[in-house]
C-alpha cells in the first residue's frame, strides 16, 4: 500500500449478533480483501471454534453460503493467535460447592481466590498485543499499538475477552460482588478504548448480544453481550460502524438499520439485507484515505 493512507487510521468495527449469523464467514471476505490490497490481518481467537469456523470459508466446498467446487488456499496474510481461558477445574467446583454449602451469600461475595493470579488469563491476552505471535508461522509480529494502516487486528470475541477480564478479577469464585464487577466492566472498558481510539491499525471486535425488555413500556432492545448490561451501552459510541449479522434460512445478511439495536455507520448504506462483505467498507476507507 502506497504512502498516502498513513495519515487515516483504519476502520474500527463492532461486529456482533446472535451466534450462526456469519461472522467467521464476513472475517474470510476481510482477509480476501487484505491479499489484494497488500495488508496483513492478524486474528485474536478468544472463543472455542473461531479458528475452525473461519479456515472452512476456504476450505468448505458444499455447505451454504460457500458453494465452492474446490477447497481454496489459506491467504499467506492471514496470521493467528488462539488464546484460551481455561474453565474452572473439578477441584474447582468441587470447592465452589462446599463453600456454597456452608456459607451465607454475603460470606461467598466476600471470599477471595488466593489463587486467582496463578493463571491470568487477561494477563495472556494483554501481552500477546504487546508482541503478537502467530501460530500458523511460529514468528512474533511486534506491538499492535505500533502497527500502521497497512494492518488489520480482530478479535473474536467480546464474549470470552469479557470472560478473561473477569476471571482475572474472580479467579474460582463463584459469584461477584458488586466492586468486583465494576472492576471487570473499567479494565474491559479501558481495552475497547485503547483498541478504538489509540490504534493505527483497522480493529474488528466481533461480539454476541443479549435482549432486553423495559419494565415498564414492555419493548425489547438488542444490547452487546459484555460484563453486565451497564457496560453493552458505552460500546456503540466507541467503534466507527455498529453492524448487526443477519441469517434468513441459508442467507446471510448485514443490517444497519434494525429497530432497537444500537447501530451505526460510517462507511455503508443505513439499510438491511447489505451483503456481509468487508470489501464494502474497506473499499470506501481506501478512497477516502487517499483524498
Amino acid at each position: 500500500m502506497n504512502d498516502k493512507t498513513a495519515a487515516l487510521a483504519g476502520p474500527k468495527i463492532l461486529l456482533e449478533g446472535p451466534a450462526g449469523t456469519g461472522k467467521s464467514f464476513a472475517m474470510g471476505t476481510l482477509v480476501d480483501w487484505a491479499q489484494k490490497n497488500g495488508q496483513e490481518v492478524f486474528i485474536l481467537f478468544t472463543e472455542q471454534g473461531g479458528l475452525e469456523s473461519l479456515l472452512g470459508y476456504w476450505r468448505d466446498t458444499s455447505t451454504p453460503p460457500f458453494n465452492r467446487r474446490e477447497p481454496a488456499p489459506i491467504p499467506d496474510c492471514l496470521h493467528w493467535h488462539v488464546v484460551r481461558t481455561p474453565a474452572i477445574g473439578l477441584d474447582g467446583l468441587l470447592a465452589n460447592a462446599t463453600r456454597t454449602g456452608q456459607l451465607s451469600y454475603q460470606a461467598l461475595t466476600q471470599w477471595t481466590d488466593p489463587d486467582r493470579s496463578r493463571n491470568n488469563p487477561w494477563e495472556r491476552l494483554l501481552k500477546t498485543l504487546q508482541d503478537f505471535p502467530c501460530d500458523r508461522t511460529g514468528k512474533t509480529y511486534g506491538n499492535v499499538g505500533t502497527w500502521s494502516n497497512n494492518y488489520i487486528l480482530i478479535n473474536d470475541s467480546l464474549s470470552e475477552t469479557a470472560n478473561a477480564c473477569f476471571r482475572m478479577v474472580l479467579g474460582a469464585k463463584a459469584t461477584a460482588s458488586q466492586p468486583e464487577y465494576g472492576v471487570a466492566q473499567q479494565n474491559l472498558l479501558s481495552w475497547v478504548r485503547w483498541m478504538t481510539q489509540f490504534l493505527q491499525c483497522t480493529f474488528v471486535l466481533t461480539a454476541h448480544v443479549q435482549r432486553q425488555t423495559n419494565e415498564v413500556t414492555g419493548s425489547t432492545s438488542v444490547m452487546t453481550k459484555a460484563i453486565g448490561k451497564a457496560l453493552g451501552d458505552e460500546m456503540s459510541p466507541l467503534f466507527s460502524d455498529v453492524i448487526l449479522t443477519v441469517r434468513d434460512g441459508l442467507n446471510f445478511y448485514w443490517d444497519t438499520a434494525a429497530p432497537g439495536v444500537d447501530l451505526k455507520t460510517r462507511y455503508l448504506p443505513i439499510q438491511s439485507k447489505i451483503r456481509p462483505d468487508f470489501s464494502l467498507i474497506m473499499d470506501k476507507w481506501l478512497q477516502r484515505s487517499k483524498l
